[in-house]
């Protein structure tokens, strides 16, 4: 008891309570740095085969753009096989539908195209990109509704209904466009190379990683700093859970899909460019090569997906140039390889 007497009026001095225990600290999340270091490896074990340095610089700055391009198409699909479980082999539709909205748009925009300003050749670029990002979306919640969501949960008819898709729409822009090739030819200010030493590179290349890289920080900015992103990554690990918590997964579904397809019609422009033509098969023809990277990098990852992409075109490059015959297949043997090490991809985030 305490020896001093309360005065009168004054309620009694409450007795000091014991201080609770610090909580412990919760241990820090271990940052899995291996899989960054594939591509520095990778590409310092080419360096000696291919001898000469400015091959291999070019070889290695070119796969990059390449693999920027790569990581536009495959990043919208690893989200929806991720968080929807869907196996969605419909997703070169909305390729070749991207490319081809823009090929309808550039006769347009014919002017600012051929002008040797390079302000004037990015509006058209970025005019071109909003108007195929629009109409992907849109015709990809036509397919979501109409298509995909009737299966979900059932593997084997997704794969057969969306293989469908697939071939419905090539068959349409043939219908459309016909059978024939259609140029696609680069802005003016995009033609030519920039000469770095020995080095050259194309300025279309520059432009892809920029755009890549751009596309790539601002999905980790939705992912990790905004609500609808932690929706999307606690639907990935857990959807029932997020479900159970009152916020509705279809409409998260619905939207991931929209937004994956707008990817893909990006991704389409910038192929299309890269090719500087179009061909309805197109779509078909990139999807072995996306499915790919989507495994390698893991399912629902999109810093894998990045890697991944990466990989698979730096590989392709070195390989072609060093062993032609084998350059078809050494992304077969690049994802072996890796999944032999890490039987999930680099960094997945399902369990399934």
């Amino acid at each position: 008891m305490s020896d001093v007497a309360a005065k009168p009026g004054e309620a009694p001095a409450a007795a000091p309570a014991d201080k609770a225990p610090a909580k412990p600290a919760l241990p820090a999340r271990r940052r899995d740095l291996a899989p960054l270091l594939l591509l520095p490896v990778l590409a310092l074990v080419a360096l000696p085969l291919v001898g000469s340095l400015s091959t291999w610089a070019t070889l290695t700055l070119s796969g990059l753009a390449m693999g920027m391009i790569i990581f536009i198409i495959a990043s919208g699909l690893t989200l929806v096989f991720g968080l929807m479980n869907v196996l969605n082999f419909g997703h070169g539709a909305f390729i070749s539908v991207g490319a081809y909205a823009a090929a309808v748009l550039a006769p347009a925009l014919t002017g600012l195209m051929r002008a040797d300003a390079l302000a004037l050749n990015l509006v058209a670029l970025l005019a071109l990109i909003a108007l195929a990002m629009a109409v992907t979306a849109v015709i990809g919640y036509a397919f979501e509704r109409a298509i995909i969501m009737p299966v979900y949960g059932q593997h084997l008819k997704q794969i057969l209904v969306t293989v469908g898709g697939l071939i419905v729409a090539e068959q349409l822009i043939v219908a459309v466009f016909g059978p024939v090739q259609i140029p696609l030819l680069l802005p003016a200010a995009f033609r030519g190379s920039v000469i770095f030493g020995d080095v050259a590179i194309e300025r279309y290349r520059l432009i892809a990683v920029v755009v890549g890289l751009a596309i790539f920080i601002a999905m980790l900015l939705v992912l990790n700093r905004t609500r609808i992103g932690l929706l999307i990554r606690a639907g990935v690990e857990n959807g029932e859970m997020v479900e159970a918590l009152g916020y509705h997964i279809r409409r998260l579904f619905v939207g991931v899909f929209m937004a994956g397809s707008a990817l893909a019609g990006l991704g389409g422009v910038m192929w299309g460019f890269y090719r500087e033509q179009l061909t309805p098969g197109m779509g078909m023809d990139v999807m072995v090569l996306v499915f790919i990277v989507v495994v390698i990098g893991g399912l629902g990852s999109v810093g894998g997906c990045f890697i991944g992409s990466l990989l698979v075109a730096v590989m392709a490059n070195y390989t072609g140039f060093l062993a032609p015959k084998l350059a078809l297949g050494s992304n077969i043997l690049l994802m072996a390889a890796i999944l032999l090490w890490r039987s999930r991809g680099l960094y997945p985030v399902t369990q399934r």
